[in-house]
């Protein structure tokens, strides 16, 4: 059988030709766009969003001071990135959803209602990380949002819940969320975490290197006295998380060591950690390998970020998950690969601008073993059983899946033909990594060997009229 696939051929000719584009406007895709202008190297910078920063600096040319004092200086710092993408050499597109990357380096993407095709010489994806998802009974139920979701809300228009909330799951976002939620005033009934003392145990032969990002556990131990001082309840090592409620939200049930407690509220945030969002290089068919410390699917690369489809690259979370200052030094280090395959610097020169760079991300890099065995969520979180919903968009459950594995299925694309698993409005993004896990998990096979969803285009919906309308 032929394999169907969007056929550049058959397209209309690319509007323009750009010598850089770039997929993302968060800190690799800023700061890949200004060390490539600062090289005197033309980009296109698209992004979906209305303003610049991604999802960790969300609106920050737009954000004001009292919630720059919510969000503290991390958030803050994004500014000077954002300023420094704000040059004559980059064209700065908002408002553009990326629906294919072809190859050959074409870059469709939808803006103003219609489809513009371009030509480029080189692509730097900046997609960043999307939040992985925690599929627990109830985790559908009006009121539930995610950690993520709910910071968005905060960031790009101040929004908070008005009554108390439960903060459940895993991960330094789930204090920094309820951190910030208390410099906004908001009630915390309590912090539901799913860390164990075993998970300390195996993280503290990570601790040592880990020393050398001291900032980042100044800032962690800073939040947790914050939150211990404001006398929020947090219950560790919670298991059998249930969210109770019929048309919303009315109680999350849970075990904290050996008790089982239910905590009336109307919202509950859920978050365990952020995975690479891998949607167009896996589009692109590029090598992809299973991270088992991150329990993640990540893109291999070169040290300079390049895919093996030639003049592809990625740079930040979507290559692996490190956090912003670390998304910011990948993002410089890719442009200088690309400013030297251009012509405008040489091997020498690319290598010495990149050796500090090199020695920061290092240094910032430190701590990453040692926060992701302290907050490996739980595979009872990861990985459902019976009628919990796993692909929100066409309401398969986790019975179904290991239905399809009894009767054949032996990956996640053979999951669509069974039940159209992955193949709603989000194309798999939502459930692709709990289903290669579940799938894995029945086989008794590792995740890597079960696969992922065959990603193809579209990669974000777009209507006909807005296709029709081709440039």
């Amino acid at each position: 059988m032929t394999e169907l696939t969007a056929n550049p051929q058959h397209a209309k000719a690319p509007s323009r030709h750009v010598p850089v584009v770039i997929i993302g406007s968060g800190p690799a895709g800023l700061s890949a766009a200004s060390e490539c202008a600062q090289h005197g190297i033309n980009t296109l910078l698209l992004d979906e969003q209305n303003s610049m920063g991604g999802q960790i600096y969300r609106s920050i040319t737009q954000t004001n001071a009292q919630r720059h004092a919510i969000l503290g200086p991390d958030y803050t710092a994004g500014a000077a990135i954002a300023k420094a993408a704000q040059h004559p050499l980059i064209d700065y597109s908002p408002n553009s959803t990326v629906w294919q990357v072809n190859r050959d380096r074409q870059v469709s993407y939808k803006k103003d209602g219609k489809s513009v095709t371009v030509q480029a010489d080189h692509i730097i994806l900046a997609t960043g990380a999307m939040e992985r998802p925690f599929p627990v009974s109830g985790w559908t139920t009006p009121g539930v949002l995610s950690g993520g979701g709910a910071q968005i809300l905060l960031k790009s228009a101040g929004v908070v819940p008005n009554g108390p909330v439960v903060l459940a799951g895993c991960g330094p976002l789930l204090y920094l969320l309820a951190y910030q939620y208390l410099q906004a005033n908001v009630a915390i009934t309590a912090i539901v975490d799913t860390s164990r003392r075993a998970d300390i145990k195996a993280a503290l032969p990570h601790l040592f290197p880990a020393l050398r990002a001291f900032n980042y556990l100044r800032k962690g131990l800073n939040m947790i006295n914050a939150i211990k001082k404001a006398n929020i309840p947090v219950y560790k090592g919670c298991t059998d998380i249930a969210i109770q409620g019929d048309d919303t939200v009315d109680s999350i049930r849970f075990t904290s060591q050996g008790t089982t407690h239910t905590l009336k509220t109307d919202v509950v945030l859920l978050h365990q950690g952020v995975i690479p969002n891998t949607q167009i290089s896996w589009s692109l068919r590029a090598e992809h390998e299973w991270n088992s410390e991150q329990l993640c699917w990540t893109p291999v690369t070169s040290d300079w970020g390049a895919l093996d489809v030639p003049g592809i690259y990625t740079a930040g979370d979507g290559a692996g998950i490190g956090g912003a200052v670390v998304a910011a030094l990948q993002g410089k280090l890719t442009a200088l690969e690309v400013c030297q395959q251009l012509g405008k610097l040489d091997s020498a020169k690319r290598d010495a601008l990149a050796a500090p760079l090199r020695n920061d991300l290092r240094r910032n890099l430190a701590i990453r073993p040692f926060i992701d065995a302290l907050y490996e969520p739980k595979k009872a979180n990861r990985i459902p059983t019976g009628d919990t919903l796993v692909c929100r968009c066409e309401a398969v459950t986790a019975a179904d899946i290991s239905s399809y594995v009894e009767h054949g299925c032996v990956g996640p694309n053979q999951a669509k033909a069974f039940g159209r698993c992955g193949m709603g409005p989000c194309q798999g993004r939502q459930c692709g990594t709990t289903v290669t896990e579940l799938i894995a998990d029945k086989l008794q096979r590792p995740a890597g060997d079960v696969g992922y969803y065959r990603i193809r285009p579209p990669i974000k919906p777009i209507t006909l009229a807005e296709l029709a309308g081709n440039d």
